[in-house]
């Protein structure tokens, strides 16, 4: 075979390549006007084709949003927050203060969650008895937590959103509203 062949040969594979690689084939067209077009179809009988060349499609990767929850701070200077503890309906108080999930006894059983260990803490209002727990899963808005360690402690009146699922989100607080955010 001629070099000259086997040019031929290596410009067809790439141009076959590259239409295959990249995109549609665009043609460049002369029409009866003598006026150059670019066009996606072949020149037509009554045209000539002086030239084609691949379309290159770049296209940038669609930017994914981000969920995010927006709440509105309650009259009391709290957030509350919809939630679920293994399907079990119940609205969280946000609570940057408590370092883990923490949970009232009622709840608990009415989520089927069982005490693991039985442990002191040290709350707002002193020392508590409480348990340790794992909720299977938690859920607030479209985020879904899953083996989420927690506490349960009797006397508590509220189901509190503690730190250890808080610190896994973007949080901003500002003109009363709070967003929580995927990182």
């Amino acid at each position: 075979m001629t070099k000259n062949s086997k040019l031929l040969l290596s410009v067809i594979a790439l141009t076959v390549f590259s239409i295959n690689a990249f995109g549609e084939m665009v043609y460049k067209c002369k029409n009866e006007q003598g006026e150059m077009k670019y066009q996606k179809s072949a020149c037509i009988d009554t045209a000539q084709t002086t030239s084609s060349l691949v379309e290159i499609k770049t296209t940038q990767p669609a930017k994914k949003e981000k969920k995010s929850i927006v709440l509105d701070q309650g009259s009391n200077g709290h957030y509350f927050l919809a939630g679920e503890v293994n399907s079990t309906a119940l609205t969280f108080v946000i609570d940057t203060g408590a370092s883990v999930v923490s949970l009232p006894s009622t709840v608990a059983r009415a989520a089927e969650i069982d005490c693991k260990s039985h442990v002191k803490m040290s709350t707002a209002n002193g020392l508590a008895n409480a348990c340790t727990v794992t909720i299977p899963k938690l859920k607030f808005g479209s985020f879904i937590i899953e083996d989420v360690a927690a506490v349960v402690v009797p006397n508590l009146n509220e189901p509190l959103l503690g730190m250890n699922v808080l610190q896994q989100f973007n949080i901003v607080q500002e003109h009363g509203q709070m967003r929580i955010s995927e990182r």
